[in-house]
């Protein structure tokens, strides 16, 4: 069974679907300029700069002092731990806040508290985790 629109349904259908596709046009065209204002910012950069090496220019910069040793130094992974375990207990402070917020509100006071103990109960297991594997031990 085949169902018939009617003129001005049809207009109507092309005048909302030409609006939806004039709003990709507009951030469309906005993109392309972007990326050439960039580009030719960049490429005026280029042109207009001096370019004259000289030794001092070539050298590694390190906070005004001549460079001594060599440019490459070890650094241990246990400080990368530290930093990563560092960032989930920051995430983990700041879902508190909005946590406490619906935690007070009516209607919300279980549910949010056994989710909060769910999160807080993840990020055990994992401290439990990386105590036993011993990375948090400073040797």
């Amino acid at each position: 069974m085949r169902e018939t629109l009617g003129d001005s349904t049809i207009a109507t259908a092309n005048v909302e679907a030409g609006g939806y596709f004039r709003s990709y046009a507009v951030v469309g065209l906005l993109a392309v300029v972007g990326v050439l204002f960039v580009a030719v910012a960049f490429g005026a950069g280029r042109l207009l700069r001096p370019v004259v090496p000289t030794p001092e220019k070539l050298l590694t910069y390190e906070c005004g002092v001549d460079p001594v040793g060599e440019g490459w130094a070890h650094t241990q992974v246990r400080y990368y731990v530290y930093a990563f375990l560092y960032v989930i207990f920051a995430v983990d402070s700041i879902f508190l806040f909005p946590w406490a917020t619906v935690f007070a509100a009516p209607g919300y006071g279980a549910t949010t508290l056994v989710e909060m103990f769910i999160f807080l109960g993840f990020l055990a297991v994992g401290l439990l985790y990386a105590y036993k594997k011993g990375v948090l031990a400073w040797t």
